[in-house]
């Protein structure tokens, strides 16, 4: 089996991330489209076409069009040969409308203030970009390098100009024409790390540390900063995860019924603290039931919580 890339890692977990902010989720779109969209006219008539070759990127802009535009969208898909398919979104209905309110024009380079004016939606501007166009190498290798390959010389400029405007930003893309491709790079190990940060890839960003510290030990402040961000970002989405869940139980069937007296006493702390890491919520039950509770009772506790969450749901 082959093995699957860095850069498919970041994208899947880019796919899995949750985007509730609108306007986040306007300005993703907004550059996966203009980045990766091919208008054409039939009978008069607009249509939108986004294809690609991974099959989960395409669901994720699929459900990403339909969140915000419930309109006319269809997903097909081509096979060709043995191994690659091709999956392409084609929207038939309002995409005028569409390109217009996230400010799309494909004549112009130019990305509009009213789609990236935030950290958030450049952020999720460029989260957009990586996934319409972006590539990275393995962290396996000392070869570092990242890229977004655009069509547009312009475009390239302004996309790098975002970076510019990303609060204390250090990373400097360059821009070289290769192939009658623009392409924005950078090849520092931190600045890739930082991207990857900056784009919400907290996961893949840990692992990208984790392999350069494996490999060669280095433990400067910048690679700790990302380690840190990486961790808390995670233990933060675990938190909200748990208490949707356990707000769910409470509501459909008590909180007297989610378990034992010690589970309540953990579900009501996780409510109440969402951020909270597991070792002190520990200490938290550990004083109120004045017994030993360990981190690894807790993320069992939230375990047995998740599957009969999992089971109310059905």
């Amino acid at each position: 089996m082959a093995r699957r890339s860095f850069a498919l890692h970041v994208k899947e977990e880019l796919c899995h991330n949750s985007y509730e902010s609108l306007e986040v989720k306007k300005a993703l779109l907004s550059a996966y489209i203009r980045i990766n969209g091919v208008v054409v006219i039939r009978n008069k008539h607009s249509i939108l076409t986004l294809s690609n070759e991974n099959a989960k990127t395409i669901k994720f802009i699929y459900s990403l069009i339909l969140d915000i535009y419930p309109s006319n969208v269809s997903i097909s898909f081509q096979k060709k040969g043995n191994t690659k398919t091709t999956y392409t979104i084609v929207v038939s209905n309002n995409v005028e409308d569409i390109l217009d309110e996230l400010k799309v024009n494909y004549l112009e380079g130019k990305i509009s203030k009213d789609i990236v004016y935030s950290d958030e939606t450049i952020s999720g501007y460029l989260a957009g970009a990586f996934l319409a166009c972006g590539s990275i190498n393995s962290p396996e290798t000392s070869n570092y390098h990242l890229e977004l390959a655009v069509n547009s010389e312009n475009y390239a400029k302004w996309l790098s100009h975002l970076f510019l405007r990303y609060k204390n930003n250090k990373i400097e893309p360059r821009i070289i024409e290769r192939r009658n491709k623009y392409v924005l790079y950078f090849k520092k190990g931190d600045q890739i790390a930082d991207f990857l940060v900056m784009i919400g890839a907290m996961s893949s960003a840990m692992d990208f540390e984790n392999y350069r510290i494996d490999r060669d030990y280095m433990n400067n402040a910048n690679r700790l900063t990302n380690l840190d961000t990486a961790n808390m970002s995670k233990t933060v989405e675990a938190g909200k995860r748990q208490a949707h869940e356990i707000k769910y139980l409470i509501k459909h069937i008590g909180l007297e019924n989610i378990g034992n007296k010690k589970t309540q006493l953990v579900a009501s702390i996780r409510v109440d603290y969402i951020s909270k890491p597991l070792e002190e919520i520990a200490s938290m039950v550990s004083k109120e039931l004045n017994e030993e509770v360990t981190k690894s009772n807790i993320n069992h506790i939230f375990r047995r919580i998740h599957e009969l969450y999992l089971k109310e749901k059905k």
